[in-house]
């Protein structure tokens, strides 16, 4: 297991160093000539121990082609500290990753360039906390005309039009169809920018059958079990619904807005248009493991799923392997975007941007900082790592169809991401963890909607009054839970 283990790591650098020859060439006189060792500090909001997977994924290489800069990662929450959580009487702390990205970023030894997520950095950009990158841009002539605009534009909207951080990977879904199912069925299948009604019509053309012969014509998720009430967010978050008002002291969910939201979803759940969550699991009869089990489009119990990127990969390697399954037909897909509302036609997909790397105010190193971001979302970075299987690089001459396939790459970034609305909505749920009981109080009603018990009107005010009680007991006691 040892020598294994070793040789997985052997193979890891020097997979990592060949990949980074090309761009070691590259380097100028002037970074030959430099001899002067300096350190870059790079923060990230969680880590361990073990940070070699950030370092694989994001710096390795360009230690390999920056020698004179080591690299040291520093994580404002140390995961260790969350060990044995929930498992005793008196809770400890759960730590507030904004405070603690603040402290090592204003400490005596501040950190020199931040990873995070959109939220994050809409926070740091309202307090002055990061550098603001666009001068720097301009002088280096760093070229964005690559980058995908969706993701430049998301990146715009979190400081008022300015760059404040760039980001060279992302992540999004894609609506998956069954081209052989439309055409069985004589129904024109889906296209780009399609409203949510549109994809709902075409999924109640799509459904038939019964029993275990019953296709859904949509589903929100590409796997079996669980209930439409958690997987209907993708529906409504581009709307930014919200549960609670931005200080948890009220229950908003009591609304014309939110009603619709709860009698489109489950008037197509109860009609069986899309899963209800409780439906029999398929169960191989020998107990082998069936790569279909529990995959609606891989085995034909969907006719439109919302998948993310990395999906693609089942898909090809079930068609690559049909032969050797039972019963398995090799399927005819394709993606469209997901679908959009009329009210933010523009915005969807659940398009995320994890990794934004950004300089901090109070850099001690802002000129290696500066050179990693810029290396980071260089197009030699792009070229490498466009191999991988689970997130978009952000430069679309990159991003091509796998294994010389045809399908509608552009969908997976034609659409803008969600722009975070309340920056403090972690701080919150840190401070009250009661509020994910609130929160988990709405499907108890959600389901007596399914059940014929209640009127969506109705569970969603009684949700509002309990919710509006559960709020005020955690104003008086932050650290209140419920039964």
């Amino acid at each position: 297991m040892k020598n294994s283990m070793w040789g997985k790591r052997v193979l890891a650098v020097i997979a990592t160093a060949t990949l980074a020859l090309p761009l070691i060439a590259g380097c100028t006189a002037s970074e030959a000539k430099d001899t002067e060792q300096r350190v870059l500090r790079v923060a990230t909001l969680w880590g361990g121990q073990d940070d070699s997977y950030f370092r694989q994924q994001f710096t390795d290489a360009f230690e390999l082609t920056h020698p004179n800069v080591t690299i040291e990662i520093v994580a404002a929450v140390d995961q260790s500290s969350m060990y044995g959580y929930g498992n005793t009487e008196e809770q400890p702390e759960v730590p507030d990753t904004m405070e603690s990205l603040k402290k090592i970023m204003t400490g005596d030894n501040p950190v020199d360039v931040i990873v995070a997520d959109t939220a994050t950095v809409k926070s740091l950009i309202q307090e002055n906390l990061v550098k603001q990158l666009d001068p720097l841009m301009q002088e280096d002539k760093f070229d964005t005309s690559d980058i995908v605009p969706s993701v430049l534009e998301g990146i715009k909207d979190l400081g008022d039009q300015s760059i404040y951080a760039l980001t060279p990977t992302f992540s999004s879904s894609a609506l998956f169809y069954n081209k052989g199912m439309f055409e069985k069925a004589g129904v024109e299948p889906p296209t780009d920018n399609m409203t949510w009604d549109d994809i709902f019509n075409l999924g109640t053309r799509l459904t038939k059958g019964e029993g275990k012969d019953h296709v859904f014509g949509f589903s929100f998720t590409t796997y079996q079990g669980g209930s439409p009430y958690y997987s209907m967010q993708q529906y409504y978050s581009s709307l930014q619904l919200k549960t609670f008002d931005d200080k948890a002291e009220k229950m908003t969910v009591d609304s014309p807005q939110w009603e619709k939201v709860w009698s489109t979803i489950s008037k197509l759940a109860i009609d069986k248009v899309i899963p209800k969550g409780d439906e029999p699991q398929d169960q191989d009869p020998s107990g082998r493991y069936n790569p279909m089990q529990g995959d609606l489009f891989l085995s034909g119990k969907s006719a439109m799923v919302i998948g993310d990127y990395s999906y693609i990969n089942q898909l090809i390697d079930a068609n690559k392997n049909a032969d050797k399954m039972k019963d398995f037909t090799k399927v005819d897909w394709d993606v469209v975007t997901p679908p959009v509302h009329p009210e933010a036609p523009e915005i969807g997909g659940n398009i995320y941007l994890s990794n934004l790397m950004a300089i901090n105010s109070a850099a001690q190193n802002p000129d290696d900082a500066w050179e990693l971001i810029k290396y980071m979302n260089s197009e030699d970075w792009a070229k490498i790592k466009a191999r991988s299987s689970y997130e978009m690089v952000s430069r679309k001459s990159f991003i091509k169809p796998k294994d010389g396939l045809d399908y509608n790459i552009q969908a997976f970034y034609s659409l803008k991401p969600i722009p975070p609305t309340n920056t403090n909505l972690d701080k919150l749920y840190q401070k009250s963890p009661g509020l994910w009981q609130v929160n988990e109080k709405g499907m108890e009603y959600f389901n007596q909607v399914l059940e014929n018990k209640k009127t969506p009107k109705e569970a969603l005010g009684e949700w509002a009054a309990k919710g509006n009680e559960m709020l005020e007991k955690l104003k008086k006691d932050p650290k209140a839970t419920f039964q």
